[in-house]
């Protein structure tokens, strides 16, 4: 356990980061596998007008550094090759 003040205010502020990011990326999970589903079910207008809902996910988190800019965008992408093989 750290002893000093400013260390024991870095940890419960690296919880409270912790938690919020992890909300953030579980959300993003969520967000992907329901794309996913829509577009097992051949929903594929539904999926289409959801992508930009997890594009806008992805931004918010990469904007965030909660995931880095590239990872963001290489995830973006993979998902739109999907739909495009998928339609």
């Amino acid at each position: 356990m750290p002893r000093r003040k400013s260390s024991v205010k870095k940890n419960r502020a690296d919880k409270k980061r912790h938690l919020k990011n992890s909300k953030v990326k579980q959300d993003l999970k969520k967000a992907i596998k329901k794309f996913q589903t829509l577009l097992s079910a051949k929903n594929i207008e539904e999926a289409k007008s959801f992508l930009y809902k997890v594009y806008s996910k992805f931004d918010k988190a990469a904007k965030k550094k909660i995931i880095h800019p590239a990872t963001a965008n290489r995830k973006k992408s993979r998902l739109a090759k999907r739909l495009k093989k998928t339609a």
